[in-house]
């Protein structure tokens, strides 16, 4: 059994995506622990939608790259996904396996941990909400190391509103 760290993201009907996807997770993975839900602006548009992003941690027996192709590309086709050659375009939920204890891969399929981590607050903060004590296995620092760099960061802020499971 190994933790894992996954990111979720969503900028189409970002408040009932979010909530369908954990619900989806929880059914199929169990969640353990999930962070705050975050608005953040996008990445590489300021004509793209905010995304509102979370991290939730979770313990499987699963490979990663079962987890990947097995459950969470399933899921995002289920929850209306579509990939197209824009890393950046308007999604309705977009899951990424952020990383996995003990764990470095760096092929075509799986980069673990995601080397954004170190770069972008909309998965420092809420990785670190779930995991503060989680090692980056390539760094040394602890996410919430990491994401201490992050805490004055434009562009993000928590939404408290926005809250699963659902009351």
């Amino acid at each position: 059994m190994k933790t894992v760290l996954l990111a979720l993201g969503s900028n189409i009907d970002p408040e009932r995506h979010m909530v369908e996807a954990l619900d989806a997770l929880d059914a199929l993975l169990g969640i353990e622990a999930l962070s705050p839900i975050y608005e953040a602006d996008a990445v590489g548009s300021t004509e793209t939608p905010r995304f509102l992003n979370a991290a939730v941690r979770l313990t499987t027996e699963r490979s990663p790259s079962d987890l990947k192709f097995g459950v969470i590309r399933p899921l995002e086709r289920r929850l209306g996904r579509v990939r197209t050659s824009d890393r950046n375009a308007p999604r309705t939920i977009d899951i990424d396996i952020a990383a996995v204890e003990g764990l470095v891969i760096d092929d075509d399929d799986l980069r673990l941990p995601d080397p954004e981590i170190l770069t972008r607050a909309h998965l420092a903060l809420p990785l670190a909400d779930v995991a503060p004590g989680f090692r980056h296995p390539t760094e040394g620092l602890t996410l919430g190391e990491i994401a201490a760099r992050f805490r004055h960061e434009q562009g993000i802020a928590r939404r408290d509103d926005v809250q699963w499971p659902r009351s």
